[in-house]
Formats: structure tokens, sequence, C-alpha cells
């Protein structure tokens, strides 16, 4: 435990150093990313032992604040999840060293290097906290660092409206989550981990703590409705801050989940159906919308909504399987969800830092004006591909496995004659490809229209290649997602005991056939390179020609005649339901209607807006009509330190009536 805690303080002293070093702004960048890795290397022995069945690591000190003490502790849940919160930020801390200085303009990097030290130390102390007060006070650092991370470019409205959203999304979540430690404290005053799972258990307590947990956790892991924070969020902050928030912070949602349920007791059926629903919802709606999104990063942030989604669904598959006695379907869904939570670290955390690359180089990153990347960029290109290719599930990448491992649950749990569900789980397997077959379209939409063709604007024409330093973290994380698609039994074998300790049972008897697949994804990795590199040599030999195509009546064809990202998706927007479609507003809204008084109507433009549809639909009229109503008690608002001291004395007044009369009573 020492080396973690020396690592949060390497975390915390090297963004101190780098807010003092504000003035100079790539010695304060180069000074936060050495701490960052020098932070990751300090904990990841600890973390891999732990996580390879060594003991539980544990620090208890007493401290001046009631309702327990300061308790850490890493047991093989919280390595699990440390794994990603010390290796993604790190490499992401190496890109944004060099992203941030070009294009910081005018802005001082010491204090984002400052909040980013912040909230990385916070993430991992989420993990190790083992005590309810501990937990909400790091649960809070870690949100209103990110803020301050989010808001990086607040000078832009768009990107103070996604800060305020992120801020109201958190803080209703942490509201759920004060709740839920205060129904599991049972009024026992003691909110250690370990005084809370020893209250006997009870249906309505669990009932209330896992409901609780749902709303809270689900709020920062993005569960379908509480997911609107991320379209805006992932979108307005720097591309390095983005992957870690893809690729870690959304996973702390799925970890203070399952810590939810260890401390509420033994999961039952209703819980894993729960999470079934939920995750087949936010998977389905996730991968709609980033369909036909324009811009890269909010369809990555959509792609992280589905990804949650399926990681859920394993969780409810898992714990689906546990409570109804089918060991195969609990083994097989677990293991999926936490073989999912790593492969979408390293496939999201890629193409998030390829999709800063892109912004990088070609100075936007709306699909409408990009093109032609491929041979500008080649190997951001490259990393585009291969993330692409992994979060779509298809072989030989490392996302087929786990919607491989979650379609022979969903078998399973159809086939085995025990309970019910048998049908549901069946129809699941269609729901299940149909999310896949989505997902391969929105990813063959995005690298398509960005990477292959003309460029469509004349940043795209002038696109070049980042610098070793910001390709090098894309290129580690590509390499780990090659090494898990080649090698899923070493991975599944790393993570088998803790997959063993929430599903009840053992994958070992289901586990041969993993290492069958990693050879069949080498082989055909290693062919489709063969066939690239025979076809490329044979064009080479080829004598080529120039002569004119036929451009269709066209004397000059242009990018314009190119398909965009918007007709791309324009077939399947029209299945979605009404609700759900991006809406076609009028650029000029004056020039709207048709003029028939003249004899040529006027030019009108119309713009896609492609905004979150419970966001303007449901959220903002909600708080739009509460705002107005709220408004009217600003009078109590009278700036006087007289009166605000008054409105204390009379809220302490009615607090001592109260006890008094509670205590007069009896009750």
């Amino acid at each position: 435990m020492t080396a973690l805690l020396l690592a949060i303080g390497t975390l915390l002293a090297g963004g101190a150093l780098a807010l003092a070093l504000s003035a100079r702004p790539r010695a304060a960048s180069t000074v936060a990313a050495a701490s960052v890795v020098a932070a990751a290397l300090l904990g990841l022995t600890p973390t891999l032992r732990v996580l390879s069945g060594g003991p539980t690591l544990a620090l208890r000190l007493a401290w001046a604040v009631p309702f327990g003490e300061l308790s850490f502790e890493m047991d093989r849940l919280s390595a699990f999840f440390l794994l990603p919160v010390l290796v993604l930020p790190a490499l992401a801390a190496v890109f944004g060293s060099e992203s941030l200085c070009a294009s910081r303009g005018s802005r001082s990097l010491g204090p984002p290097w400052f909040f980013y030290n912040v909230f990385v130390a916070a993430m991992a102390s989420v993990t190790l906290a083992r005590n309810g007060v501990l937990f909400l006070v790091v649960w809070e650092i870690m949100a209103l660092s990110g803020y301050a991370l989010v808001t990086f470019e607040q000078e832009k409205a768009e990107v103070r409206r996604a800060g305020w959203i992120y801020l109201i999304a958190t803080h209703l979540g942490t509201a759920a989550l004060v709740a839920m430690f205060l129904v599991l404290a049972d009024g026992g005053g003691r909110y250690d981990f370990a005084a809370l799972r020893a209250i006997p258990p009870s249906a309505t307590r669990s009932l209330a703590v896992l409901s609780l947990a749902a709303i809270g956790f689900g709020a920062k892991a993005g569960f379908v409705p509480m997911h609107v924070w991320l379209p805006e969020a992932h979108a307005a902050a720097p591309s390095h801050v983005s992957a870690v928030m893809s690729g870690v912070l959304i996973k702390l949602g799925i970890y203070g989940l399952l810590r939810a349920v260890m401390l509420a007791g033994e999961p039952s059926v209703w819980l894993g159906r729960a999470l079934i629903v939920i995750g087949f919802g936010s998977a389905l709606l996730g991968i709609a919308l980033a369909i036909y999104q324009e811009d890269m990063k909010r369809a990555l942030a959509y792609s992280s909504i589905e990804n949650v989604g399926l990681i859920t669904l394993g969780l409810g598959l898992g714990f689906w399987g546990r409570a109804t006695e089918r060991p195969e379907v609990a083994t097989l869904g677990m293991t999926a969800a936490l073989l999912h939570i790593w492969s979408h670290s390293a496939m999201k955390g890629a193409m998030f830092l390829g999709a800063g690359s892109v912004l990088h180089g070609a100075g936007t990153k709306r699909l409408d004006r990009l093109g032609g990347l491929l041979a500008r960029m080649p190997y951001t290109g490259a990393t585009l591909l291969v993330g692409a290719t992994a979060l779509a599930a298809l072989p030989p990448m490392n996302g087929f496995l786990s919607e491989w491992l979650l379609v022979l649950a969903l078998v399973r749990g159809g086939t085995t004659p025990v309970g019910h569900g048998n049908v549901g789980a069946l129809l699941g397997v269609g729901a299940l490809v149909l999310v896949g077959a989505m997902a391969a379209l929105s990813f063959a939409r995005l690298v398509g229209v960005s990477l292959l063709g003309q460029p469509r604007s004349d940043e795209a024409r002038d696109a070049h290649e980042s610098s070793p330093w910001m390709l090098a973290p894309m290129g580690l994380l590509v390499g780990t997602c090659i090494f898990i698609a080649f090698a899923p039994s070493q991975v599944v074998h790393a993570l088998s005991p803790l997959a063993t300790d929430l599903a009840g049972a053992s994958l070992a008897p289901h586990s041969a056939p993993l290492a069958t697949l990693g050879a069949c994804n080498a082989a055909l990795s290693l062919t489709l390179a063969a066939v690239a590199f025979l076809l490329r040599r044979a064009t080479r030999k080829e004598r080529a020609s120039a002569s004119e195509t036929w451009g269709c009546g066209y004397v000059a064809p242009s990018h314009r005649m190119q398909y965009t990202g918007r007709s791309f998706s324009q077939l399947f927007e029209w299945m979605l339901p009404a609700r759900l479609r991006p809406r076609l507003a009028p650029a000029q809204p004056g020039l709207a209607r048709l003029d028939r008084t003249r004899a040529f109507p006027a030019t009108v433009a119309f713009a896609t807006d492609a905004s979150d549809p419970l966001t303007r639909g449901i959220y903002e009229p909600f708080f739009s009509v509460w705002g107005t109503r709220f408004a009217r008690l600003r009078w109590l608002q009278q700036g006087s330190l007289h009166a605000y001291v008054l409105y204390i004395l009379v809220t302490l007044m009615l607090g001592l009536t109260w006890v008094s009369f509670r205590a007069w009573s009896g009750t």
C-alpha cells in the first residue's frame, strides 16, 4: 500500500509543481506528464501482484472526521479497475503534453495540468477508499477536477454549456450516492465498508441501496437516460481528457455499482434482469445516436454509451445466471463484462487520441470537412482503422471476443432448461446482433468519410501527421488491442479469479475455445496482411496509364460529388422513431417560410441539429420550466449579510424546535 500512496502523492506533487510553472507552458506540461508516468510505474507492481492472487493490501488510520476511520484497501476488484486508471492516463498525459502546447493559444497550462493530476489521483483513490465518507470526498474531488478539465476552452459557449450539463448530472448522481450510504448505514453511525457488510441484509434495504446505486453510479457510467453529459463533455474536453473520461472515468461507475452489490448482499434475480434491460437499452440507443453525428468525438462518446451498455448486459447476465443457478451463463456473462472493460479502455483510448491527432493535424473534427486523411496522416489513419474495427466487434480484433462471449451467454441462457427467461435470452441474441450491425455501420461511416476520398476542405487538404510524442501512445494502445485479440486466454486467465468471485463459478471448463479463437484471429490478421502486401506489390508492377474517367456529365469532378456523413446515414435515420432523428432546422429562421407574393422564393439555408433527443425533448424543457418558477424566489437573495444571518437563525430555530418536539414526544 505504501507504493500506491506514494504514487498518489507523486501525482499531487507533480500537479502542484506544474501549477507553479504556469508561466512556462512546456515545462509545466513535461513535469505533469512525467509525474503521471512515474505514478503509473510506482502503482503497477502492487496492482499486478494483487490481481494475480497476492494478498489484499490495506491501510487504516484514525482521523478526526466522524463515522469511521481513514481506510484504504486494494482487493482484486480494486486492482482490476486500478490497472486502466494507472495506464491510460499516463499514455494520455504524454499525448496531451504535446497537443496542449500546440493548441493552447494564450491560455496558461499550469492549472489544467494541476487539475489533470488531481483528477487521476482522485480516480485512483476511489478504487481504494473503504469508508463511505472518504469515498464521497474523493468522488466529489474527481467530479470537480473533471469539470475544470471539460471547461478548458471556456471562452466557447458550447464548452460552458457542456460544463454545466456535466456538473448538474454528476451532482444529481452524488446526491443519490449520499442517500445510498445513509440507507446502507441503517442508522448505525459507521460508514466503514466492513461495518456496512456486517449489517444483516434485508430485501427492502437491498432494493433501496441498489436502486440508488443504479442512479448514482449509472449517471457516471452513462446509463440511458442519464447519459446526456457524455456527448457534451467528451466533445468539449481536450482529446487526451476525453480518452481518460471514456476509457477510465465511466468505468468507475461500473466499479461503484459492483462495490454496492458486494455491500448490499447476495445479488438477486431482479438485479440481473434490471441490468440486462438497462444494458440493452443503453447499447441500442447509444449506437443509434452515434450513426448520424457529424462531430467525431460526439460519435465516439455515443459509442461509449453503447459499450457501457454491453458491459452492463454482461454483468446482468452474470448476476441473473448466478441467482438462477446457471453457472455457464454466470461465468460467460461476467467474463465478457470484465474483458470488455479492459478492451474498451484500450479501444476507445486509441480512438479518442486518434481524433485528437486529426484535430491537431487538420484543425477540425467535423466529418463534413474531412476526407483523404489516410494519405496525409497514415499513422493516425491506421490507428483509427484498427480502433474502428475493434469497436465494431469485427474479427480479428479484441472487440469481437467479448461480444462473442455475450452471445454464448445468451444462447446458453436460452437453451438451459432451468426456470424462465429462455425465450427472452434467445431474443437477446438477435438484439445483440442488431447492435453489432449498427456499430459496423457507424464506424464504417466514421473512418470512410474521414480517411478516404478527396479532402472536403482546405484544412483537410493541408493536414499533416502528428509528432512521435502523440503517435507513440496511440501505437501502444493499438498494440494492446492486438495483444488482447491474439492472446485472449492469457488475458482471461488474469481476470478469471475476479470473475469467479463475482459469478460464483469458474470459467475453466469453458475457456478452451478462447485459445483457438486467438489463434484464428492471428491467422486471419496474417492472411489479410499478406493479401494486402501482394496486391500492393502487384499494382506497383503494372504500367499505369493516365486517362480521364467518365464524370457522369460533370466537366470537373469535385469533392462535392462524394457521399457525406449525413448522406451515408440518412437511410438508417429514416428507420429511427421520429423523436430520435436529427432535426432539420433553418439556419435563417426568418426565411423558413415561403413568401408567396414573390416571383421567386428567397434563398434558405438549413442546418442539421444532431443534439441529444432526450436533452432537447425532456431535460431542457423540464429545467426551463422549473428554472422560471424558481426565479420568482430571487427576492430572497437580498445581497445583505444581515438578511442571510437572519435566514440561518430562523433555520436553526426551526431545527431546534423540531428536535425538542421529538424528544418531548418520545419519538
